[in-house]
Protein backbone atom coordinates (compact mmCIF):
# COMPACT_ATOMS: atom_id res chain seq x y z
CA UNK A 1 0.00 0.00 0.00
CA UNK A 2 1.61 3.38 -0.90
CA UNK A 3 1.96 6.20 2.00
CA UNK A 4 2.27 9.73 2.10
CA UNK A 5 5.96 9.35 2.41
CA UNK A 6 6.35 7.91 -0.64
CA UNK A 7 5.34 10.89 -2.60
CA UNK A 8 6.93 13.68 -0.07
CA UNK A 9 9.62 13.63 -2.39
CA UNK A 10 7.86 13.95 -5.73
CA UNK A 11 8.31 17.34 -7.28
CA UNK A 12 6.07 20.01 -8.38
CA UNK A 13 3.62 19.10 -11.39
CA UNK A 14 5.57 21.02 -14.25
CA UNK A 15 2.16 23.74 -14.61
CA UNK A 16 2.46 25.02 -11.29
CA UNK A 17 5.95 25.51 -11.49
CA UNK A 18 5.34 27.24 -14.77
CA UNK A 19 3.34 29.44 -13.31
CA UNK A 20 5.23 30.60 -10.39
CA UNK A 21 8.42 31.26 -12.71
CA UNK A 22 6.16 33.65 -15.25
CA UNK A 23 4.60 34.90 -12.33
CA UNK A 24 6.10 38.24 -12.43
CA UNK A 25 6.31 38.45 -16.22
CA UNK A 26 4.18 40.76 -18.38
CA UNK A 27 3.94 38.47 -21.41
CA UNK A 28 4.80 40.05 -24.67
CA UNK A 29 2.06 41.29 -27.02
CA UNK A 30 -0.49 38.81 -29.07
CA UNK A 31 0.30 36.03 -26.24
CA UNK A 32 0.89 32.17 -27.33
CA UNK A 33 0.55 29.58 -25.33
CA UNK A 34 2.41 26.24 -26.22
CA UNK A 35 3.25 24.04 -23.17
CA UNK A 36 0.47 21.76 -22.87
CA UNK A 37 -0.24 18.77 -25.16
CA UNK A 38 -4.02 19.68 -25.84
CA UNK A 39 -4.43 19.02 -29.42
CA UNK A 40 -6.98 21.62 -31.08
CA UNK A 41 -8.19 20.27 -34.73
CA UNK A 42 -11.35 19.67 -34.59
CA UNK A 43 -12.96 16.48 -33.31
CA UNK A 44 -14.91 13.72 -36.06
CA UNK A 45 -17.75 14.63 -37.69
CA UNK A 46 -19.45 11.73 -36.48
CA UNK A 47 -19.11 12.08 -32.52
CA UNK A 48 -21.89 14.26 -31.63
CA UNK A 49 -24.79 12.34 -33.92
CA UNK A 50 -23.58 9.18 -32.04
CA UNK A 51 -23.52 10.93 -28.91
CA UNK A 52 -27.34 12.56 -29.21
CA UNK A 53 -28.01 8.67 -30.28
CA UNK A 54 -26.92 7.55 -27.37
CA UNK A 55 -27.10 9.87 -24.40
CA UNK A 56 -30.00 7.70 -22.88
CA UNK A 57 -27.61 5.51 -22.47
CA UNK A 58 -25.86 8.06 -19.61
CA UNK A 59 -29.02 5.70 -17.37
CA UNK A 60 -27.07 2.33 -17.39
CA UNK A 61 -23.54 0.98 -15.85
CA UNK A 62 -21.39 0.77 -18.32
CA UNK A 63 -18.92 -2.43 -18.26
CA UNK A 64 -15.72 -1.90 -17.05
CA UNK A 65 -13.69 -3.30 -19.61
CA UNK A 66 -15.32 -2.28 -22.70
CA UNK A 67 -18.32 -3.07 -24.27
CA UNK A 68 -18.28 -6.19 -26.49
CA UNK A 69 -18.36 -4.08 -29.80
CA UNK A 70 -15.64 -0.93 -28.46
CA UNK A 71 -13.26 -4.84 -27.55
CA UNK A 72 -13.85 -5.82 -30.97
CA UNK A 73 -13.45 -2.12 -32.60
CA UNK A 74 -9.60 -1.86 -31.02
CA UNK A 75 -9.25 -5.57 -31.60
CA UNK A 76 -9.98 -4.93 -35.21
CA UNK A 77 -7.65 -1.69 -35.35
CA UNK A 78 -4.31 -3.61 -33.89
CA UNK A 79 -5.00 -6.28 -36.33
CA UNK A 80 -5.05 -3.37 -39.21
CA UNK A 81 -2.36 -1.30 -37.51
CA UNK A 82 -0.11 -3.70 -36.52
CA UNK A 83 -0.90 -7.24 -38.33
CA UNK A 84 -1.55 -8.83 -35.26
CA UNK A 85 -4.40 -10.63 -33.84
CA UNK A 86 -5.33 -9.56 -30.49
CA UNK A 87 -8.64 -11.42 -28.79
CA UNK A 88 -10.88 -9.38 -27.19
CA UNK A 89 -9.96 -10.80 -23.30
CA UNK A 90 -6.55 -9.44 -24.25
CA UNK A 91 -7.77 -5.70 -24.37
CA UNK A 92 -9.19 -3.71 -21.53
CA UNK A 93 -11.16 -0.14 -21.76
CA UNK A 94 -9.57 3.17 -19.86
CA UNK A 95 -9.99 6.73 -19.09
CA UNK A 96 -6.90 7.42 -21.05
CA UNK A 97 -3.65 6.31 -21.29
CA UNK A 98 -2.70 8.59 -17.85
CA UNK A 99 -4.97 6.38 -15.51
CA UNK A 100 -3.74 2.91 -17.51
CA UNK A 101 -0.40 3.80 -17.29
CA UNK A 102 -0.41 4.29 -13.14
CA UNK A 103 -3.21 1.82 -12.44
CA UNK A 104 -1.18 -0.89 -14.55
CA UNK A 105 1.79 -0.72 -12.29
CA UNK A 106 -0.71 -1.10 -9.69
CA UNK A 107 -2.10 -4.16 -10.53
CA UNK A 108 0.54 -5.89 -12.00
CA UNK A 109 4.38 -4.59 -10.43
CA UNK A 110 5.21 -7.30 -7.85
CA UNK A 111 5.97 -5.85 -4.10
CA UNK A 112 9.42 -7.40 -4.01
CA UNK A 113 12.19 -8.78 -6.79
CA UNK A 114 14.92 -10.89 -5.43
CA UNK A 115 14.28 -10.34 -2.01
CA UNK A 116 14.35 -6.97 -2.33
CA UNK A 117 12.90 -3.59 -3.32
CA UNK A 118 12.23 -3.66 -6.90
CA UNK A 119 12.78 -1.15 -9.91
CA UNK A 120 11.24 0.35 -12.14
CA UNK A 121 12.92 1.41 -15.12
CA UNK A 122 12.10 4.82 -17.11
CA UNK A 123 13.42 7.43 -19.72
CA UNK A 124 14.41 10.59 -18.45
CA UNK A 125 13.19 12.84 -19.75
CA UNK A 126 10.00 11.26 -19.34
CA UNK A 127 6.03 11.76 -18.80
CA UNK A 128 6.14 12.62 -15.26
CA UNK A 129 3.06 9.36 -14.44
CA UNK A 130 5.73 6.92 -14.71
CA UNK A 131 7.47 8.31 -11.55
CA UNK A 132 4.51 8.63 -9.98
CA UNK A 133 3.22 5.19 -10.62
CA UNK A 134 6.75 3.71 -9.09
CA UNK A 135 6.39 5.35 -6.33
CA UNK A 136 2.68 4.56 -5.49
CA UNK A 137 3.71 0.68 -5.56
CA UNK A 138 6.92 1.56 -3.30
CA UNK A 139 9.45 1.02 -6.04
CA UNK A 140 12.79 2.67 -7.13
CA UNK A 141 12.56 4.77 -9.93
CA UNK A 142 15.98 4.17 -12.26
CA UNK A 143 16.35 6.63 -14.77
CA UNK A 144 17.78 6.04 -18.19
CA UNK A 145 19.19 8.53 -20.13
CA UNK A 146 17.15 9.78 -23.42
CA UNK A 147 19.39 12.61 -24.59
CA UNK A 148 20.95 13.59 -27.65
CA UNK A 149 23.75 10.86 -27.33
CA UNK A 150 21.37 8.38 -27.24
CA UNK A 151 19.17 9.27 -30.15
CA UNK A 152 16.73 10.89 -27.71
CA UNK A 153 15.40 7.59 -26.36
CA UNK A 154 16.12 5.60 -23.17
CA UNK A 155 19.32 3.50 -22.95
CA UNK A 156 17.88 0.86 -21.11
CA UNK A 157 21.04 -1.48 -21.66
CA UNK A 158 23.29 0.77 -20.43
CA UNK A 159 22.13 0.66 -17.03
CA UNK A 160 23.89 -1.07 -14.28
CA UNK A 161 23.53 -4.95 -14.23
CA UNK A 162 21.86 -5.16 -10.98
CA UNK A 163 19.50 -2.33 -11.51
CA UNK A 164 18.39 -3.99 -14.33
CA UNK A 165 17.73 -7.50 -12.22
CA UNK A 166 15.83 -5.62 -9.61
CA UNK A 167 13.38 -4.28 -12.44
CA UNK A 168 9.61 -5.34 -12.44
CA UNK A 169 8.64 -2.67 -15.20
CA UNK A 170 10.17 -0.74 -17.63
CA UNK A 171 7.93 2.44 -19.51
CA UNK A 172 8.81 3.28 -23.10
CA UNK A 173 7.12 6.36 -24.95
CA UNK A 174 7.31 6.10 -28.72
CA UNK A 175 7.17 8.47 -30.37
CA UNK A 176 9.06 9.60 -27.13
CA UNK A 177 7.01 12.56 -24.86
CA UNK A 178 8.70 15.97 -25.53
CA UNK A 179 11.63 14.98 -27.98
CA UNK A 180 9.44 13.43 -30.74
CA UNK A 181 12.13 10.50 -31.55
CA UNK A 182 10.90 6.81 -32.57
CA UNK A 183 11.86 3.72 -31.69
CA UNK A 184 12.65 1.68 -34.37
CA UNK A 185 12.16 -2.39 -34.72
CA UNK A 186 15.76 -2.91 -34.08
CA UNK A 187 15.51 -0.46 -30.88
CA UNK A 188 12.43 -2.87 -29.95
CA UNK A 189 13.71 -6.15 -30.49
CA UNK A 190 16.55 -5.45 -28.38
CA UNK A 191 14.79 -4.26 -25.37
CA UNK A 192 12.49 -7.25 -25.69
CA UNK A 193 15.36 -9.04 -25.47
CA UNK A 194 16.78 -7.26 -22.55
CA UNK A 195 13.39 -8.12 -20.55
CA UNK A 196 13.42 -11.48 -21.25
CA UNK A 197 17.41 -11.55 -20.07
CA UNK A 198 16.18 -9.68 -16.76
CA UNK A 199 12.65 -10.76 -16.33
CA UNK A 200 10.43 -7.15 -16.45
CA UNK A 201 7.79 -6.59 -18.17
CA UNK A 202 7.53 -3.25 -21.07
CA UNK A 203 4.62 -0.51 -20.36
CA UNK A 204 4.53 0.99 -23.94
CA UNK A 205 2.83 4.28 -23.96
CA UNK A 206 2.00 4.34 -27.77
CA UNK A 207 -0.72 7.28 -27.32
CA UNK A 208 1.51 9.62 -30.50
CA UNK A 209 2.07 6.32 -32.71
CA UNK A 210 -0.36 7.85 -35.26
CA UNK A 211 1.20 11.48 -35.29
CA UNK A 212 4.40 10.57 -37.46
CA UNK A 213 6.31 12.30 -40.41
CA UNK A 214 7.53 9.57 -42.81
CA UNK A 215 6.65 6.19 -41.77
CA UNK A 216 3.72 4.81 -38.85
CA UNK A 217 6.04 3.90 -36.12
CA UNK A 218 6.53 0.30 -34.92
CA UNK A 219 4.51 -1.19 -32.01
CA UNK A 220 6.29 -2.94 -29.45
CA UNK A 221 3.53 -5.92 -28.79
CA UNK A 222 3.76 -6.24 -32.55
CA UNK A 223 7.49 -7.25 -31.99
CA UNK A 224 6.82 -8.82 -28.78
CA UNK A 225 4.67 -10.87 -30.92
CA UNK A 226 6.67 -11.60 -34.13
CA UNK A 227 10.08 -12.62 -31.28
CA UNK A 228 7.81 -15.30 -29.55
CA UNK A 229 7.68 -12.97 -26.22
CA UNK A 230 4.09 -10.90 -26.37
CA UNK A 231 4.06 -11.69 -22.52
CA UNK A 232 6.89 -9.00 -21.77
CA UNK A 233 4.76 -6.06 -23.58
CA UNK A 234 1.92 -4.18 -22.47
CA UNK A 235 0.57 -1.41 -25.15
CA UNK A 236 -1.28 1.61 -23.83
CA UNK A 237 -3.23 3.65 -26.67
CA UNK A 238 -6.11 6.47 -26.76
CA UNK A 239 -8.15 8.53 -29.19
CA UNK A 240 -6.62 11.90 -27.66
CA UNK A 241 -3.92 12.50 -29.92
CA UNK A 242 -5.07 10.19 -32.91
CA UNK A 243 -8.72 11.24 -33.06
CA UNK A 244 -8.31 14.91 -31.26
CA UNK A 245 -10.74 13.46 -28.36
CA UNK A 246 -8.63 14.19 -25.34
CA UNK A 247 -11.88 15.23 -23.17
CA UNK A 248 -13.25 11.62 -24.48
CA UNK A 249 -11.04 10.43 -21.82
CA UNK A 250 -10.90 6.70 -23.93
CA UNK A 251 -7.79 4.55 -24.36
CA UNK A 252 -7.20 0.82 -23.73
CA UNK A 253 -4.62 -1.31 -22.69
CA UNK A 254 -3.59 -5.04 -24.61
CA UNK A 255 -1.19 -7.26 -23.76
CA UNK A 256 -0.77 -11.12 -22.49
CA UNK A 257 -4.25 -12.64 -21.04
CA UNK A 258 -2.63 -12.95 -17.53
CA UNK A 259 -1.72 -9.27 -17.24
CA UNK A 260 -5.26 -7.76 -18.40
CA UNK A 261 -7.17 -10.43 -16.35
CA UNK A 262 -4.98 -9.09 -13.21
CA UNK A 263 -5.49 -5.74 -14.49
CA UNK A 264 -9.70 -5.86 -15.34
CA UNK A 265 -9.72 -7.28 -11.28
CA UNK A 266 -8.07 -4.00 -10.35
CA UNK A 267 -10.53 -2.18 -12.54
CA UNK A 268 -13.25 -3.58 -10.94
CA UNK A 269 -13.27 -2.28 -7.81
CA UNK A 270 -10.65 1.11 -8.44
CA UNK A 271 -11.07 2.22 -11.93
CA UNK A 272 -14.40 4.38 -12.84
CA UNK A 273 -15.74 2.39 -16.24
CA UNK A 274 -15.78 4.90 -19.46
CA UNK A 275 -19.59 6.27 -19.83
CA UNK A 276 -21.35 4.45 -22.67
CA UNK A 277 -21.99 7.46 -24.97
CA UNK A 278 -18.43 7.60 -25.02
CA UNK A 279 -17.51 3.75 -25.95
CA UNK A 280 -19.82 4.29 -28.68
CA UNK A 281 -18.01 7.21 -30.10
CA UNK A 282 -14.70 4.59 -29.17
CA UNK A 283 -16.38 2.22 -31.40
CA UNK A 284 -16.59 4.51 -34.48
CA UNK A 285 -13.21 6.20 -34.17
CA UNK A 286 -11.03 2.99 -33.40
CA UNK A 287 -12.94 1.98 -37.02
CA UNK A 288 -12.35 5.02 -39.00
CA UNK A 289 -9.10 6.24 -40.66
CA UNK A 290 -9.96 8.90 -42.70
CA UNK A 291 -10.55 11.41 -39.90
CA UNK A 292 -6.83 10.74 -38.79
CA UNK A 293 -4.78 10.36 -41.66
CA UNK A 294 -6.61 14.33 -42.19
CA UNK A 295 -5.14 14.93 -38.58
CA UNK A 296 -1.48 13.69 -39.18
CA UNK A 297 -1.52 15.99 -42.12
CA UNK A 298 -1.62 18.87 -40.36
CA UNK A 299 0.91 17.76 -38.37
CA UNK A 300 3.53 16.82 -40.89
CA UNK A 301 2.38 20.36 -42.52
CA UNK A 302 3.74 22.03 -39.16
CA UNK A 303 6.80 20.14 -39.25
CA UNK A 304 7.25 21.40 -42.27
CA UNK A 305 6.64 24.94 -41.10
CA UNK A 306 9.67 24.22 -37.95
CA UNK A 307 12.18 22.48 -40.03
CA UNK A 308 11.48 25.62 -42.53
CA UNK A 309 11.96 28.41 -39.33
CA UNK A 310 14.31 26.47 -37.02
CA UNK A 311 15.98 24.08 -39.27
CA UNK A 312 18.97 26.01 -38.90
CA UNK A 313 19.65 26.19 -35.02
CA UNK A 314 22.32 24.43 -34.00
CA UNK A 315 21.19 21.64 -32.50
CA UNK A 316 17.57 21.28 -34.03
CA UNK A 317 15.71 18.10 -33.89
CA UNK A 318 13.09 17.47 -36.88
CA UNK A 319 10.43 14.96 -35.06
CA UNK A 320 9.66 12.10 -35.97
CA UNK A 321 6.68 11.75 -35.15
CA UNK A 322 4.50 13.30 -32.05
CA UNK A 323 3.32 16.93 -31.89
CA UNK A 324 6.47 18.99 -29.19
CA UNK A 325 9.53 20.24 -30.78
CA UNK A 326 12.42 19.96 -27.84
CA UNK A 327 14.57 22.36 -28.76
CA UNK A 328 18.00 23.24 -27.59
CA UNK A 329 18.77 26.47 -25.54
CA UNK A 330 21.33 27.48 -22.95
CA UNK A 331 18.77 27.51 -19.83
CA UNK A 332 15.07 26.40 -20.29
CA UNK A 333 13.73 28.32 -17.62
CA UNK A 334 15.71 31.61 -18.50
CA UNK A 335 14.55 31.08 -22.10
CA UNK A 336 10.86 30.42 -21.26
CA UNK A 337 10.61 33.60 -19.14
CA UNK A 338 12.81 35.96 -21.98
CA UNK A 339 9.99 34.11 -24.26
CA UNK A 340 6.87 35.22 -22.61
CA UNK A 341 7.99 38.32 -21.48
CA UNK A 342 10.23 39.81 -24.76
CA UNK A 343 7.84 37.60 -27.39
CA UNK A 344 5.04 36.64 -26.15
CA UNK A 345 5.10 32.85 -26.56
CA UNK A 346 4.67 30.64 -23.74
CA UNK A 347 6.94 27.05 -23.29
CA UNK A 348 7.74 24.81 -21.34
CA UNK A 349 11.36 24.27 -19.66
CA UNK A 350 12.94 20.56 -19.97
CA UNK A 351 13.60 20.46 -16.57
CA UNK A 352 10.22 20.13 -15.65
CA UNK A 353 10.08 17.04 -17.47
CA UNK A 354 13.10 15.10 -16.33
CA UNK A 355 15.08 14.87 -12.97
CA UNK A 356 18.01 15.11 -11.49
CA UNK A 357 20.85 12.11 -11.86
CA UNK A 358 24.19 13.00 -10.31
CA UNK A 359 23.64 16.35 -10.15
CA UNK A 360 22.63 16.99 -13.83
CA UNK A 361 19.16 17.62 -15.42
CA UNK A 362 18.85 16.30 -18.83
CA UNK A 363 16.39 18.61 -19.65
CA UNK A 364 17.85 21.87 -18.60
CA UNK A 365 18.99 22.99 -21.84
CA UNK A 366 16.29 22.41 -23.79
CA UNK A 367 12.56 23.59 -24.47
CA UNK A 368 9.56 21.78 -24.85
CA UNK A 369 7.09 23.50 -27.61
CA UNK A 370 3.61 22.09 -28.40
CA UNK A 371 2.41 22.01 -32.47
CA UNK A 372 -0.94 22.23 -31.43
CA UNK A 373 -2.32 25.34 -32.19
CA UNK A 374 -3.55 26.27 -35.90
CA UNK A 375 -0.82 26.56 -38.55
CA UNK A 376 -1.07 30.49 -38.91
CA UNK A 377 -0.75 30.71 -35.20
CA UNK A 378 1.92 28.40 -35.04
CA UNK A 379 3.87 29.35 -38.14
CA UNK A 380 4.04 33.51 -36.42
CA UNK A 381 4.73 31.52 -32.96
CA UNK A 382 7.79 29.58 -34.23
CA UNK A 383 9.34 32.89 -36.25
CA UNK A 384 9.22 34.37 -32.79
CA UNK A 385 10.54 31.80 -30.58
CA UNK A 386 13.58 32.17 -33.34
CA UNK A 387 14.14 35.82 -33.78
CA UNK A 388 13.89 36.08 -29.81
CA UNK A 389 16.19 32.86 -28.92
CA UNK A 390 18.57 32.24 -32.18
CA UNK A 391 18.88 35.20 -34.18
CA UNK A 392 19.07 38.25 -31.10
CA UNK A 393 22.23 39.17 -29.24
Amino acid sequence: MASPERFSNLPEYAFPRLRRLLADVTPGPDPVVMTIGEPRHAIPDFVAPILARSINELGKYPPNEGTPELLAAISGWLGRRHGIEVAPDRITALNGTREGLFNAALALAPETKNGGRPNVLMPNPFYQVYAVAAAAVGAAPVFAPATAETDHLPDFAGLDAAALDAATLCYLCSPANPQGAVADRDYLEKLILLAERHDFLIFADECYSEIWRDAPPPGALAVAESMGLADRVLMFNSLSKRSNLPGLRSGFAAGPRDAIARYRVLRSYAGAPMPLPNQRVSEAAWAEETHVAANRALYQDKYAVADRILGNVPGYLPPAGGFFLWLPVEDGEAAARRLWGKAGVQVLPGAYLARDVDGANPGKGYIRVALVGPAAETEDALTRIRDCLYQEG
